[in-house]
């Protein structure tokens, strides 16, 4: 079965859930259309080809907070008809879905997190329509709680996760995931767990080399009215099959978010543990604030992830600064990161870089946007270093309660020691959007 046949029984399952009366929750849908045009469709630095793209789509957002069941599902599907072009017309999807079914309250609980999207063959290459395939991670399998008394709990959890690429069939795998956690309150707010982690990865090519990860950390969480802090210290080590050998090292993660005022936000993370791609795109799935209304996207991105088989020792700091206001908002969010592969299949990278954006309000019905992102990448072993950044404006019009118009100019450039990996591009798109 192709991956955007899956994503298609995947969004129709996640329709068909919340139709049903019983399931009844927070439900926003859109459907946009619009068309684009790019001066460098193909983002080359030889030979550009320039080409006008026909792009409806559909999006919608679910949310469930039930005593029963508990579920986050957010998705889009679109299709790019690149109207005569070069490149065959594209079927692309995304969703993000979280949900867990109490089975007995308090004591069994059955989880399903998934997560599709759009992600690159290759990171070394310009995101052209060529470079781009979809993605799935789906994990299931069930929480069983326990009491040990005196404040003390008990959770295993047992996870079946299976992860598959449209083009790079090396990213595909089974795995089986086991946990045991001890955790005690300290205060009303406060918690400190033992956490034991192992999981036992197979893939589907003979070629890649199958291993197990474990883990053993503490962590302690504490979260007041306006501060929220969670850090966590340990070991992990991987073990590759084959008696091809094995890695251990410290793990460490920590994260720290402030609520300075009712506008104000600031928040930072560190991270320094063994991953892979498979691992990092299921933790993109978060379950949603209670009470919070996130609207149904309105396009779908191509992500970052570099997929593959790679195990990898990543060391990543982010932070972020969020500033709300009546008419204006802004966010800018810098981060570095570096990876490390185990087995030398990937060249390791070092990234550093940052987003922006801010809104303004013009009036009641009429928003001006600015966003702008900035990427370097180093790979020692290649000597090669890119240089990405992407400036775009925007403008939205609302029309009434349900209808909306958008305009928007992106700029995209590229930089590269490699020779012809550099590109310039500039995109322009007019569409219209229903949304309920």
């Amino acid at each position: 079965m192709s991956s955007s046949t899956r994503l298609a029984r995947a969004i129709s399952l996640a329709l068909a859930i919340v139709a049903t009366p019983a399931l009844a929750g927070q439900f926003n849908y859109s459907f946009y259309g619009g068309v684009e045009h790019s001066d460098n469709i193909n983002l080359s630095a030889t030979a550009p080809v320039s080409q006008w793209v026909l792009i409806p789509g559909f999006g919608f957002d679910y949310a469930q907070q039930g005593a029963t069941l508990q579920a986050h599902v957010t998705g889009a599907a679109e299709y790019r008809d690149y109207m005569g072009g070069p490149y065959a017309n594209q079927k692309l999807g995304e969703l993000a879905g979280l949900a867990n079914w109490t089975v007995l309250p308090e004591r069994l609980d059955f989880t399903a997190q998934d997560y599709a999207s759009v992600q690159p063959v290759s990171t070394l290459s310009s995101d052209a329509p060529g470079n781009q395939q979809q993605t799935n991670v789906l994990t299931v399998g069930p929480t069983l709680h326990f009491d040990l008394g005196s404040a003390l709990r008990g959770q295993a959890e047992l996870r079946y996760i299976n992860s598959r690429a449209s083009r790079t069939t090396e990213f595909n795998s089974s795995r089986g995931e086991a946990a045991l956690r001890l955790m005690r309150d300290i205060s009303p707010t406060s918690q400190l767990s033992l956490n034991l982690e192992s999981q036992k990865v197979n893939f589907d090519d003979s070629g890649e080399v199958n291993y197990r990860r474990d883990e053993a950390f503490v962590r302690y969480v504490r979260k007041l009215a306006h501060l929220d802090l969670d850090v966590a210290a340990g070991w992990s080590r991987i073990r590759l099959n084959g008696g091809l050998g094995s890695a251990s090292d410290p793990l460490a993660r920590a994260g720290l978010r402030w609520h300075a005022s009712a506008r104000n936000t600031f928040g930072v993370s560190f991270t320094r543990s063994y991953s892979d791609a498979a691992q990092d795109l299921i933790n993109l799935v978060e379950p949603a604030e209670t009470g919070t209304r996130v609207s149904a996207p309105l396009s779908i991105q191509t992500g970052g992830a570099v997929i593959g088989s790679g195990i990898y020792l990543e060391r990543r700091l982010d932070a972020h600064y969020d500033y709300s206001g009546e008419r204006f908002t802004f966010s800018v969010s810098p981060w570095y990161r570096k990876l490390h592969y185990v087995e030398g299949v990937q060249p390791d990278q070092t990234g550093r870089g940052g987003d922006v954006g801010v809104d303004y309000r013009l009036s009641a019905r009429l928003t001006l946007s600015g966003y702008a992102n900035y990427e370097r990448e180093n790979y020692t072993a290649l000597a090669r270093r890119d240089t990405t950044t992407n400036i775009g404006v925007a403008l939205r019009q609302l029309v009434n309660r349900h209808w909306s118009w958008r305009v928007s100019l992106l700029d995209r450039h590229r930089t590269s020691t490699a020779p012809n990996s550099g590109y310039r591009a500039k995109e322009v798109y007019l569409g219209v959007v229903y949304q309920r």
